[in-house]
């Protein structure tokens, strides 16, 4: 087991090592493990520069298939780099749910920003559940806002429901889109429309800027109609990560969006984001318990073959288990 207090003191100097292994510690779903990671995050939001009135920006991101997420992330990341900031992404990978494995190929996609000494770039598996994306990935910003990276950027999987897992754990939700996917409001949900905070239209260069202005339009229109009047109105602008063209304005975008929120906003949202995360861990807990209790594990076989077989109704299997978990 490491040492905690050590684990601290190196992510609180900014060492890189500290941090790998401080995340990969939150990651880990072993009892002994999760019982050292309540402690290390413990001492870490003691420290004033982390929890609820951390200074940090967190941005969350996420956009349709082949957008360019990993480019714009690189050149967003880099341009913040170059202006001062210390840079953390949570690269939120899909897994596979019969293995567990994933391809995490985040750092092959950003090799500028991987090499960049002031960003730190981790890929992390999201083990099939979105319980696991929002525990580790909450604790993961911990620890990079610990070790003084004042933005971090979390790239969701982008399928499901992990898009509002992750605009429950941010500040501001950015949307990336394109204009050449047909008709490009028919493949956005409107419950995606609901929870964004910033749109952009990425690949808006050479002979498709035009269409990229006119899908702006069309989805500033769209926006208009799903928000309520008072609400914020997510500003829609066109970009090209590729070509560093419109990026800095997007980010001026999401600062302004935290500057909508306000001081005391931004409070009362992280704290709402806390209550919400303690349920998280709750279930994620009495989950973790009911998989080793040996309770449960004395009948689980039993239970699975009967089910199997046709011979135990989903319903009644689940009451044996919760039984056996109770006694």
């Amino acid at each position: 087991m490491p040492d905690v207090e050590a684990l601290v003191a190196g992510i609180r100097e900014g060492r890189r090592a500290a941090v790998a292994q401080a995340i990969t510690l939150v990651e880990s779903a072993l009892p002994a493990k999760r019982a050292a990671a309540r402690e290390l995050l413990t001492l870490l939001t003691t420290d004033a520069g982390a929890g609820v009135g951390s200074p940090a920006v967190r941005v969350g991101i996420s956009g349709v298939p082949g957008v360019g997420k990993s480019t714009f992330i690189e050149a967003l990341g880099s341009r913040l780099t170059a202006a001062g900031h210390r840079v953390g992404v949570l690269a939120v990978d899909p897994s596979s749910v019969r293995t567990g494995g994933s391809v995490l190929g985040d750092k092959t996609r950003m090799a500028r920003l991987s090499a960049d000494p002031h960003a730190y770039i981790r890929p992390s598996p999201s083990a099939g559940t979105l319980g696991g994306v929002a525990r580790a990935t909450v604790q993961a910003m911990t620890v990079l806002e610990a070790a003084t990276y004042d933005v971090v950027l979390v790239e969701t999987v982008g399928v499901g429901q992990s898009e509002v897992t992750v605009a429950g754990m941010v500040d501001t939700f950015l949307f990336l889109t394109l204009a050449r996917t047909g008709d490009q409001l028919q493949g956005i949900k409107k419950g995606i429309l609901e929870i964004v905070d910033v749109v952009a239209v990425n690949k808006a260069d050479g002979e498709h800027e035009q269409e990229a202005r006119v899908a702006a339009r069309e989805l500033a229109g769209a926006l208009r109609l799903v928000r309520g009047h008072g609400e914020w109105a997510p500003p829609v602008v066109t970009c090209s990560a590729l070509h560093d063209v419109g990026v800095d304005d997007l980010w001026q975008r999401v600062l302004g969006h935290r500057d909508h929120l306000g001081v005391e906003g931004l409070a009362a949202k992280r704290a709402q984001q806390q209550l919400a995360f303690t349920w998280a861990l709750v279930r994620d807990e009495l989950d973790q318990r009911l998989r080793h209790s040996p309770g449960v594990r004395a009948i689980r076989d039993d239970v699975r073959a009967e089910v199997l077989a046709g011979d135990l109704p989903a319903t009644v299997a689940a009451d044996r288990l919760l039984a056996a978990y109770d006694g």
